[in-house]
């Protein structure tokens, strides 16, 4: 039998109190969606209402980099205007970044310009795909690293027009560590092999990270959302520290509440002490999957599992938190980061 196969459902008894509804209406901070029309936009909504969900964002505004500006800005103008047309106010978008000749002249000029234009189209965030840092090259074929003084005038536009930045750098640490068994990762590099990076593929995990701190550093009037808790999860003493340095930084939790559950009295900790520091957020978009987030956060159940193994093959514990902590991580501090929310579809 191999390590995936071995799967044995679990003979605790204990409580289990599953919960498939948000206790509150919540804003998804982030979500990928394409394909928007009518009836995607129907789809969404109904699966929306089952859940609970107030507000999802969409963080692909001009696709995934496919196409010439114009292109993608012709993109993220028809999808405002399906969203506008069809559900006014559910749905948010932010917008992306054209990196094609990076390291022309004229590359910041065009892209501030071009981040005004989709701003005042209706965007209200910008969102930075992990391939800076990882694989955007510049038109000498070099990688571009996260804090190039290039980029310095975008993340400083997005502060004067008030929009948060949430930036997604680097994977998980383990996958630039040897492929063994002392990797708690082995699993998800086994059946995604495409993940595995190393000192040169294309630079040290620390590095890359190293370059992100120093974007938030030198950007303190930018408002920015590290995503995916920015791989701190599994060391909430590394976290805080991060909050307490960079008080323009907040944290979303998308793609790591397998890291709270297995920590819950710690991750509980945590949440009630940086409660307004911390957004709900899904990533991948599977709405059965919700469930488990709901789980963690709101009940105090024991060992139950998670939806996928390959992310964390250990058991889940919930949190049990303060309904106050609830409402300010579920849309609280959505509503005071992300301009423009329609604050009538959720409580005071």
């Amino acid at each position: 039998m191999s390590f995936e196969e071995y799967n044995p459902p679990s003979t605790l008894k204990v409580p289990e109190n599953p919960v498939t509804r948000a206790k509150y209406p919540f804003v998804d901070i982030h979500s990928h969606q394409g394909g928007i029309n009518q009836e995607k936009i129907e789809k969404l909504l109904s699966e929306m209402e089952e859940l609970n969900m107030g507000v999802l964002v969409n963080l692909s505004g001009r696709g995934f980099g496919r196409g010439d500006s114009n292109s993608q800005q012709e993109y993220i103008r028809g999808m405002l205007k399906e969203f506008e047309a069809h559900a006014p106010g559910r749905f948010m978008v932010f917008t992306n970044l054209n990196f094609a000749g990076f390291g022309d002249e004229n590359w910041s000029r065009i892209a501030v310009k071009e981040l005004e234009e989709d701003v005042q189209a209706g965007a209200v965030g910008l969102k930075i795909y992990k391939s800076l840092g990882l694989s955007v090259k510049d038109i000498n074929g070099n990688r571009v690293p996260v804090d190039h003084p290039d980029l310095d005038p975008v993340w400083a536009k997005a502060g004067e027009l008030g929009i948060p930045v949430i930036i997604h750098s680097a994977d998980p640490a383990q996958f630039w560590q040897p492929m063994d068994a002392n990797n708690e990762r082995w699993l998800e590099l086994k059946t995604h092999p495409n993940r595995q990076r190393s000192e040169t593929d294309p630079a040290p995990f620390e590095q890359i990270i190293a370059e992100q701190h120093h974007v938030f550093e030198k950007h303190p009037n930018t408002t920015f959302i590290n995503a995916h808790m920015g791989w701190m999860a599994n060391d909430l003493d590394k976290a805080e520290a991060h909050l307490e340095r960079y008080p323009n930084v907040n944290f979303g939790i998308g793609a790591v509440i397998a890291e709270f559950g297995r920590q819950p009295r710690r991750a509980r900790e945590f949440f009630i002490k940086y409660q307004d520091r911390l957004l709900f957020g899904k990533d991948a978009y599977n709405p059965e999957e919700f469930h488990t987030y709901f789980r963690v956060l709101e009940t105090a159940d024991e060992y139950f599992p998670y939806y996928k193994k390959y992310h964390a093959f250990w058991r889940m514990y919930g949190l049990d938190l303060p309904d106050e902590v609830l409402k300010k991580v579920y849309y609280k501090n959505a509503l005071r980061i992300v301009p423009g929310m329609d604050k009538t579809l959720f409580p005071e």
